[in-house]
């Protein structure tokens, strides 16, 4: 990849988001604000790679979207009310009105109106917030960029036609977009703190951006369980982030310098699930922050409460019905009852499975552990073929390297 196309990859990914929120603001319309950013995109991948890398990449794409949202609101002027929205635009320089983070969580609400399907509601949200390609959505939705792209058209559409405010609803019409809301800041996290690939491993600002955006819907909505919950698991994360990679790549869990786990963070996060926990209404950002919060608190790997850990999976397992759930609850299995029971737990989940790496990494360890070498080392193949992150490709490479010199 040339040096132009990273910088592009890297701020479109950096600013899309923001761009996108940000000229909904000021232009009111959801639609010419999505389609100037792309038409932004599109101009630095024309120019980019002759012109080079402009000294700042992100003034460069705010500066072109916001021109061409004013071209096409120009072009399609038939109204005086449209030319208003054009002077009144001119006057002021709508940037600093608001914070950015705040324009996202409006955008987000606005992404999962309930005139959408809920793929849709998620989809529209990716494209926007993480900027997502059509060919990136297709994959992580398991179907084609044509289809993704009618879905996403459609979306928009809805948008327009409901006229949805570029406001935060309030509480009461919120508490039924909360669900996509959190998975979406969810979605950001996890990018964020491990990214999908191919580079970088993780990045950083994306998983404070989701955390600042996750501590907004809290000051929305205080007496939301999953809203705290979700708060809760992201600083529980968040506390860990100086152990978790070195010079080698990246640190797995049991391998961590503990000493360098932020332990005022952890405890505030604890405070912070058990404020959610006595409401007694537990949900799956709660019960994945309680077994984050068991191993927050195990001062050793060999300290850790394996069966209290299954023992939330279950329950996670029995609300989510998800087949991650059930196979994290399987490598929690493995540390309590051995790698035979833990291979008989996650084998059952090969057809829903198959494409993710992570399977076939933990199918992997058991099968090692059980003295079936050969296996082991096609599963840590397949898991290597099916990662593009390169903290994780290197460790799956490093263990299948093992086998070999055996």
């Amino acid at each position: 990849m040339s040096e132009a196309s990273q910088a592009l990859a890297q701020y479109v990914r950096v600013e899309a988001g923001h761009l996108v929120a940000s000229l909904t603001r000021q232009f009111g319309n959801f639609d010419v604000a999505e389609e100037a950013v792309q038409d932004a995109i599109v101009e630095a991948v024309r120019r980019w790679p002759d012109a080079g890398v402009p000294r700042e990449p992100g003034a460069w794409l705010r500066v072109t979207a916001r021109r061409k949202a004013t071209d096409r609101l120009r072009r399609e002027a038939r109204l005086a009310g449209r030319l208003a929205v054009l002077a009144e635009f001119a006057k002021v320089d709508a940037e600093a009105e608001s914070p950015l983070a705040d324009d996202r969580l409006v955008l987000m609400f606005m992404c999962c109106h309930p005139s959408l399907s809920r793929e849709g509601q998620v989809a529209l949200t990716l494209r926007c917030l993480l900027g997502l390609t059509m060919a990136q959505l297709a994959k992580a939705f398991l179907t084609s960029e044509a289809t993704m792209t009618k879905r996403i058209v459609r979306a928009k559409r809805k948008i327009v036609e409901a006229r949805v405010p570029f406001a935060v609803p309030a509480v009461a019409e919120a508490k039924s977009r909360l669900g996509e809301v959190l998975t979406s800041i969810y979605v950001m996290f996890n990018e964020g703190y491990l990214s999908a690939g191919p580079d970088p491993s993780d990045r950083e600002d994306l998983a404070d951006d989701a955390e600042w955006l996750a501590r907004l819907v809290h000051e929305l909505m205080p007496a939301e369980p999953e809203v705290i919950g979700l708060l809760a698991l992201i600083r529980l994360h968040q506390a860990r982030r100086r152990a978790r990679f070195n010079a080698e790549g990246i640190v797995l869990l049991r391998n961590q310098d503990r000493e360098l786990w932020d332990r005022p963070t952890i405890e505030s996060a604890l405070e912070l699930l058990n404020s959610a926990l006595r409401m007694r209404q537990p949900g799956l950002y709660q019960l994945q922050a309680a077994i984050a919060g068991c191993h927050a608190v195990a001062r050793s790997w060999e300290a850790t409460d394996w069966s209290l850990i299954v023992t939330l999976y279950d329950r996670l397992v029995e609300i989510s019905e998800s087949p991650v759930a059930q196979l994290n609850r399987a490598i929690a299995l493995r540390h309590r009852d051995g790698p035979a029971a833990a291979l008989a737990a996650i084998d059952p989940l090969a057809g829903r499975l198959d494409s993710y790496y992570l399977y076939h990494a933990a199918r992997a360890e058991f099968l090692r552990e059980l003295g079936r070498p050969r296996e082991a080392a096609e599963a840590d193949h397949r898991a290597a073929a099916l990662t593009a992150n390169p903290a994780e490709h290197k460790l799956l490479l490093s263990r299948i390297a093992g086998y070999e010199e055996v």
